[in-house]
């Protein structure tokens, strides 16, 4: 049986402190060959008498949910409004003909704050720039920051997969972990480790986004009197929809921006930052 057990999951006998009444995400990492397999969270302290709360092959309930990223082998499951009695919990692979592959996980339940956690489970950044994640924490131990089945950083200073990590300290029980120069790649679950306790974080890293410089657009539409502007938030504005607008706005501007606006134009064109 011991066969099966060498590709599961984050740390083992993984431990993460959770609130009462709150949600909370686990990533399941599992091999190569059971990528098309059905995954599951098993509820129990014994594997023997645990019971199948959500499967990828049936519908998620109201507090049990479960998505499959098949291309990065990672399974998560979110368990909402958590109760004393969401102690124990096993992260499975259905093993056709076989005993299923599993790796046993316990929630540490608090009536307050709780003893590892972060401000939120999942962060966005942008490619060639930086993320921080404030991890507090209550208890003693070394802190590490890993990445999801590969290595960890404990210094003040380090790397993983190419991408830079700072760990800061500047207060009391809270540790700044800061990113920087994303990659596509560094796009991932990771951990916040402090003593036995883990709590995980998916960091996911965009291109950057398209812009428009408005306020430019707003004066050569003013100078002309195009109408269009007029609906114009001038207050960062970004999105596809204001893009396409912006775009066709400078599409219908252009002969009279070139002759009214002498070198404006170029300043106004739609421009891709950092992609």
């Amino acid at each position: 049986m011991s066969v099966h057990l060498h590709f599961l999951l984050i740390l083992t006998g993984l431990t993460v402190s959770v609130k009462a009444g709150a949600s909370v995400i686990i990533p399941c990492l599992y091999d190569k060959r059971y990528i098309n397999h059905v995954k599951g969270l098993c509820k129990g302290f014994y594997w023997n008498h645990c019971s199948y709360v959500v499967k990828t092959n049936q519908r998620n309930s109201g507090k049990f949910s479960i998505s499959d990223d098949k291309s990065r082998r990672i399974f998560t499951v979110t368990i909402k409004d958590v109760t004393y009695k969401d102690t124990d919990y096993w992260c499975a692979v259905e093993i056709d003909g076989g005993p299923d592959v599993r790796e046993y996980f316990q929630l540490s339940v608090t009536r307050g704050t709780p003893t590892l956690y972060v401000d939120r489970q999942e962060i966005t950044g942008f490619k060639g720039g930086n993320i921080t994640i404030s991890c507090y924490y209550h208890n003693s131990g070394e802190f590490k920051w890993c990445r999801l089945g590969g290595s960890c950083v404990t210094m003040t200073s380090g790397s993983i997969d190419e991408t830079t990590v700072t760990i800061i300290r500047r207060v009391s029980n809270v540790f700044n972990v800061t990113m920087s120069g994303l990659r596509t790649d560094s796009s991932s679950w990771y951990l916040c480790v402090n003593g036995d306790l883990q709590m995980p974080v998916h960091v996911t890293v965009d291109k950057q986004p398209t812009t428009i410089r408005i306020h430019q657009l707003e004066k050569v539409c003013f100078q002309t009197g195009f109408e269009g502007a007029k609906g114009v938030n001038i207050a960062n504005v970004m999105g596809e929809g204001v893009q396409k607008a912006g775009a066709e706005w400078l599409k219908a501007l252009e002969p009279t921006v070139v002759k009214q606006a002498d070198g404006d134009l170029e300043d106004l064109k739609v421009k891709e930052e950092g992609v």
